[in-house]
């Protein structure tokens, strides 16, 4: 989420969500009643519930960008394959992944990592174009692909652009700045900068009324203004790039779908933030005067790597599920999520392969602020040939507040796609070097819905993945009072929670606990 929306400088007005840092570090796991945020009462349940009582390890199989496995705060709680002696350049375990040690990493090879990778709108309007370069070719699909290029025609216009406001928003502003003569300028140095010009006197606005949400002006450079310009422009120049396609780095047959054995043993990769992230919500250690608590206390971490910065591939999904199902996971977090889904039956397959094994699959429903019973989103649970994952929970994001912005406003929602909510908005956890940082995003809640399984399963072991999603959507804190999502024109509107998703409410750890208990 960013400041900028699009390509007006204007769109500097609106702030996102996931910087306002007055909530506590760890209020995911907080307590309504006793704390006032809208947690999911993790600790009163530790404290109440869990006291004296013994628990399992559970393997929870985390795919994503990679995991940092040297922070402090996970490198003891990662999976370890036992059977696999570390470094020494063979497959010990004959299971045709050499060195898989603490996961494995379907977007890399010898050669090395994908880092950046095309939207999947541009892979298939890549395809398009080579297909339909010849006037004379077949014309079956043909109108389809033009729709296709219309779309992607209009997301590159729109990245250029925004990059283009950004850019000159930074250059004015740092302008600005050096009018001042001051490398880390307050708010009052805003208020009494005389500008020159309506721009300058519309960034002065903007810029000082951020400074009073962050600790000094380069905090806000950073998290906003940079962060800004580093994400259009991976748009531009690799996401949306026609002529940019990193897979030869892989060295797979990408054509062949079933084909499974490829990649290499480095689960950190070269951009690990967002996979690091989600590791600590769901098991970073609790109470070791580190960082952030985990909501699972006995779990085993297993990184598989298949989420470059763009959109995944079906086939690494896909690949990835069957590794993380045939080394023991016995619940996976899939942040990530796209509009498009050429090879779904790939996945659909990996996905029935998890069911049959008794995992739970729970899924982050996507940060578009749209309504995905009627808008596409990849991967989902409905099945190609009929029926659907039942082993499956569609997971929105909420924030701290029992009032109507309780639903973030970036969260995708369905009345039938999405199961229920947890915390997304300013999540504290861990990324890369043993550092920790505020992120929000459906990427945020789905890992705490993941911790809560483990916890159950840790707890409740002879429960099937079936019980413990059906504990968990039974005992979620229901919402009786309205709650706004985004309308038309962007004017908010006041719906009811059962609106947004099947159980109209947000999941509770306390509650399911309790209910777990007696389930025999």
């Amino acid at each position: 989420m960013s400041i900028f929306k699009n390509a007006a400088i204007a769109a500097a007005l609106l702030l996102s969500a996931s910087m306002v840092h007055a909530q506590l570090p760890n209020w995911q796991n907080m307590d309504l009643q006793k704390d006032s945020v809208f947690g999911i009462s993790v600790e009163k349940a530790y404290n109440e519930l869990l006291k004296d009582k013994k628990s399992n390890p559970v393997v929870v199989a985390i795919i994503d960008s990679g995991i940092d496995t040297a922070h402090e705060d996970l490198k003891s709680y990662l999976w370890v394959n036992l059977k696999e002696k570390r470094g020494n350049g063979k497959d010990d375990d004959k299971n045709h992944y050499t060195d898989d040690i603490n996961g494995w990493d379907f977007i890399g090879s010898a050669k090395g990592n994908v880092s950046y990778d095309n939207l999947e709108l541009t892979r298939l309007v890549r395809a398009g174009q080579a297909r339909f370069a010849n006037p004379s070719a077949d014309t079956n699909g043909l109108y389809q692909y033009k729709q296709l290029r219309a779309k992607y025609d209009q997301e590159m216009e729109e990245a250029q652009k925004t990059l283009y406001g950004i850019s000159r928003f930074k250059g004015m502003l740092d302008t600005m700045v050096a009018k001042m003569n001051k490398e880390n300028p307050t708010a009052a140095d805003f208020q009494t900068f005389d500008a020159s010009n309506p721009v300058e006197e519309q960034i002065k606005q903007v810029v000082g009324q951020q400074l009073l949400r962050y600790p000094d002006y380069k905090s806000f450079k950073a998290s906003e203004l940079d962060r800004a310009y580093d994400h259009f422009k991976e748009q531009a120049d690799y996401q949306l790039n026609l002529a940019y396609d990193p897979r030869a780095i892989v060295g797979d047959n990408y054509a062949n779908v079933d084909e499974h054995y490829y990649g290499n043993g480095d689960v950190t990769g070269p951009d690990a933030d967002h996979g690091t992230h989600v590791a600590g919500i769901i098991g970073a250690g609790r109470n070791n005067n580190l960082g952030i608590n985990g909501v699972a206390d006995n779990v085993m971490l297993m990184s598989v790597r298949a989420v470059p910065n763009g959109d995944e591939r079906d086939k690494d999904v896909a690949n990835a599920l069957r590794y993380a199902v045939d080394n023991g996971a016995k619940v996976i977090n899939m942040s990530f999520g796209k509009p498009y889904s050429p090879n779904k039956k790939a996945v659909d397959d990996a996905v029935k392969y998890a069911m049959s094994k008794d995992v739970l699959l729970v899924h982050a429903a996507g940060n578009d602020g749209e309504n995905t019973d009627s808008v596409a989103n990849y991967p989902n649970r409905k099945y190609l040939d009929g029926g659907v994952a039942d082993a499956w929970i569609e997971v929105g994001a909420s924030g701290p507040d029992d009032d109507e912005t309780l639903p973030a406003s970036f969260s995708n929602y369905g009345k039938n796609a999405v199961d229920v909510f947890a915390p997304g908005v300013a999540i504290y956890s861990s990324i890369p070097g043993s550092k920790y940082d505020y992120h929000d995003g459906t990427s945020m809640a789905a890992p705490v819905v993941t911790g809560l399984a483990a916890l159950i399963r840790s707890y409740y072991p002879k429960l099937t993945a079936l019980q413990v999603k059906d504990v968990i959507l039974k005992s979620v804190v229901k919402i009786e009072h309205p709650v706004a999502i985004g309308g038309e024109n962007g004017e908010a509107k006041q719906v009811k929670m059962t609106d947004l998703c099947k159980t109209g409410g947000v999941v509770n750890a306390y509650k399911a606990l309790e209910l777990a208990a007696t389930y025999k």
